[in-house]
């Protein structure tokens, strides 16, 4: 999930999507080029969503997916995971009673019977206020509407913080998992019985679950395989860069509400990638492929090493399993890596343009003006390659055939503005300034078009807002969309 310890207080959620070091800042040896991608139909790269703290359903012919943000509860639905970011987000829920609607965090929703049951956390504006709350869905739509159901609330915690719901499912029984007090930790594992998916019917027990630093034990999450029930969680403070994910383990038959039952397995089993430049990955969840024959991950991670609650943006990524039957959640890709799509996803032929002019489809890039160009940023650029100016009146012109455009590269403190236009339209303002260094941000998401060949134009302005020290603009990624 987001924070740490009480005293670490949730900053503002990720704008942006991943770290590019502009050649004008020493950086580390670029990484080789990759080989050439499968067919760009049948693959996609991250970031997913712009939001931490994911989750992720396949229901109904499609991927639903929620992540933090803040002030409500927003669903984004596509039938492929390649365009889940090109999506339009639905508001599934506000709320305007005061003591529960702020900070509305780590949103997750289950389907039991012909209902859905999105759980959460809010508080008043006061983090210590913040407490476990479940909505049910008016009919089988996992995007609502909604309308609230209850207060989940353990009765030895009635009063105490609590986030991070999640439900275990056992033999017929459900049981709240959340992060709270006990006697371990401020955010600590507890397990409490369920009579129904919107009544906590016993008092939560306290799992003395390992982590590698002292302070968070959060996000637990579910797989049942292989004659055991895996619990995994996210460690540390999730500004940090060693966010984590640890595991325990229940074999089958055994009562979840005893502790000693549970086996710790040792070390993280995902964490930080320095040489992908992968920082923080945590609060995840998993999913099941469109046919029902693999196991997939979503989780959030940064992009820079910066202690921040900022630049968190969902990914995702196939899981595989050990000979011991144990899952492996292997190690976190580079943002903008080519994956495959999950079994049984029908794609959308969507593909990139490199700031080189390569590109997996119909696109290419032109620039007017003299561009620095390098490949200093390394494992923060796609293709490890960028191109940057401050000159006013440069101009780099994306030509592609499809329907949407989204371009992602550094935003960095002497970033300035640039002027962003399609097919010769208004220009619109966009800042690329960043208080940190991050790389691969999604920096602009053009409107629906109509499918055809477009134009896309990023012109230098040369101004900055007052807290930049240069007003340079980088381009490195655009993805393009066909549906």
């Amino acid at each position: 999930m987001r924070a740490g310890p009480r005293t670490a207080r949730r900053a503002a959620l990720a704008a942006a999507v991943l770290a590019l070091l502009l050649g004008f800042v020493s950086a580390p040896p670029a990484t080789a080029a990759p080989p050439e991608p499968a067919a760009s139909g049948t693959t996609f790269r991250n970031p997913l969503n712009t939001g931490p703290d994911p989750f992720v359903t396949y229901a109904a012919g499609a991927y639903y997916l929620t992540a933090t943000q803040g002030d409500s509860i927003r669903m984004w639905r596509s039938p492929s995971l390649s365009t889940l970011l090109a999506s339009e987000p639905v508001t599934v829920w506000t709320d305007t009673d005061p003591s529960r609607n702020r900070n509305i965090w780590a949103p997750e929703f289950y389907r039991f019977g012909d209902r859905w049951y999105l759980y959460y956390t809010a508080d008043d504006g006061i983090d210590d206020h913040h407490r476990l709350y479940v909505l049910e869905s008016d009919g089988a739509d996992p995007a609502g509407p909604y309308h609230f159901r209850s207060r989940l609330t353990p009765p030895n915690h009635a009063s105490d913080f609590a986030i991070d719901p999640g439900i275990l499912q056992l033999d017929g029984r459900l049981y709240l998992a959340y992060s709270g007090i006990n006697q371990y930790q401020h955010n600590g594992i507890n397990i409490a019985p369920m009579s129904n998916p919107y009544t906590v019917s016993g008092d939560a027990v306290a799992i003395d679950a390992a982590g590698g630093c002292p302070e968070v034990r959060e996000g637990p999450e579910f797989l049942y395989r292989n004659g055991r029930t895996w619990m995994t969680y996210s460690t540390c403070d999730t500004g940090k860069p060693d966010y984590q994910v640890w595991m325990m383990s229940l074999p089958d038959g055994a009562d979840p509400l005893v502790p000693a039952n549970w086996t710790q397995h040792s070390g993280p089993v995902f964490s930080r990638a320095d040489d992908r430049g992968v920082y923080g990955p945590g609060h995840h969840a998993f999913f099941r492929s469109p046919d029902g024959t693999e196991d997939w991950m979503v989780y959030h991670a940064k992009t820079t090493s910066a202690l921040t609650y900022t630049d968190r943006t969902t990914r995702a990524q196939k899981i595989s399993w050990n000979a011991d039957g144990s899952p492996n959640l292997g190690r976190p890709l580079a943002l903008g890596a080519t994956q495959n799509l999950p079994a049984g996803d029908p794609g959308s032929g969507n593909h990139w343009i490199n700031d080189d002019g390569r590109s997996s489809g119909d696109g290419a890039v032109a620039y007017t003006g003299t561009w620095n160009s390098g490949t200093g940023c390394a494992s923060q650029c796609f293709w490890s390659d960028d191109h940057w100016s401050d000159r006013a009146g440069n101009t780099a012109t994306f030509s592609f055939t499809g329907t949407r455009i989204a371009l992602l590269s550094v935003r960095d403190t002497g970033n300035g503005i640039a002027a962003i236009s399609v097919d010769g339209g208004p220009e619109q303002r966009v800042d690329f300034h960043g208080a940190i260094r991050t790389g691969e941000t999604l920096q602009y998401l053009s409107p629906r078009l109509p499918h055809g060949r477009h134009t896309l134009r990023v012109r230098v302005t040369g101004e900055h807002n007052a807290q930049s020290r240069a007003s340079f603009v980088s381009v490195d990624r655009a993805e393009v969309y066909t549906d």
